[in-house]
């Protein structure tokens, strides 16, 4: 009884030239990371920028605190998913270096109309128009909205 071989199914070329281009690929994004070069956009003009100081309450309750001024500007409850999980990436990065937790974060309006919540003191920022606009809404009310109509596209 003799057995028929089976055909390829997919040619051992393509698999070859597919693994060959998936390595390049991986090669020149090492590459590029490696290297230290920067692939951000330049960031568009500050518009206004506030420093905020989100505070733990005994309630459980966040009140967001103008740096400048001492002023409370707002008390939050409630569950607030996003601003919760933002900050405690911040705040984890700030423990992780040592560093303290007194320095307030920045709240940057850019000229294009994108909204950041930075920490001068580590470096990291988020840009929180990549996670939507309801969420970028969340930050936005702390800032004067006469100044947010004027930067929004």
């Amino acid at each position: 009884m003799h057995v028929a071989a089976t055909p390829e199914v997919i040619p051992r070329r393509a698999v070859w030239a597919a693994l060959l281009v998936l390595a390049l690929v991986f090669s020149a994004a090492a590459a590029v990371r490696w290297s230290g070069t920067s692939i951000r956009e330049p960031d568009a003009a500050t518009v206004v920028q506030c420093e905020l100081h989100f505070v733990d309450r005994d309630d459980g309750g966040i009140a967001v605190v103008d740096a400048q001024s001492g002023r409370t500007l707002d008390i939050v409850q409630g569950e607030q998913g996003f601003l919760r999980g933002s900050l405690r990436g911040l705040v984890r990065e700030r423990k992780r270096r040592g560093l303290s937790r007194t320095e307030p974060f920045q709240l940057i309006a850019r000229a294009d109309g994108r909204l950041t919540l930075a920490d001068a003191s580590t470096g990291e920022r988020i840009e929180l128009e990549s996670f939507g606009p309801s969420n970028v809404a969340v930050y936005a009310r702390w800032l004067d909205p006469q100044t947010l109509k004027k930067v929004s596209p």
